[in-house]
């Protein structure tokens, strides 16, 4: 499932990848993001995210950790490979995925717990985005 933004601002902002796969959180992310003037596409899972990346370039990705087919850290490790610079968040309702993606401080910018607001995820892909390179979580 792939969701573009029309949103007339958003061609002016970062283009985001949105990989998780519950509709309800996929829909919720997206929406936050759009209307905080973000160019957004949507996929279901790590793999149909990985399919997206070799076609589009993106500034910034957000997956959930817990995906079918690919997970949200294997995405960031082949993702990275492919775009040194994507900027990465990661959202996960597990703490002990959390802690997985923690090891991972090199590759990604932002962790944040589900549940959050739609303020939260605004923000962490704003700040991800305007983070020096190298710094991460």
């Amino acid at each position: 499932m792939t969701l573009e933004s029309d949103n007339e601002a958003g061609a002016a902002e970062a283009h985001v990848l949105v990989a998780e796969d519950n509709p309800a959180v996929r829909e919720f992310v997206v929406r936050a993001l759009q209307s905080d003037g973000f160019s957004v596409v949507a996929v279901a899972d790590g793999q149909q995210a990985l399919d997206v990346l070799s076609r589009e370039k993106f500034d910034a990705l957000v997956t959930d950790i817990v995906m079918p087919n690919v997970d949200g850290i294997a995405l960031a490790l082949k993702a990275v490979r492919v775009y040194p610079d994507l900027r990465i968040v990661m959202i996960s309702g597990y703490a002990q995925e959390r802690m997985r993606a923690h090891n991972l401080e090199a590759l990604v910018h932002r962790i944040i717990a589900k549940p959050f607001s739609l303020e939260e995820i605004c923000e962490a892909v704003r700040d991800a985005l305007d983070a020096p390179p190298g710094n991460n979580v």
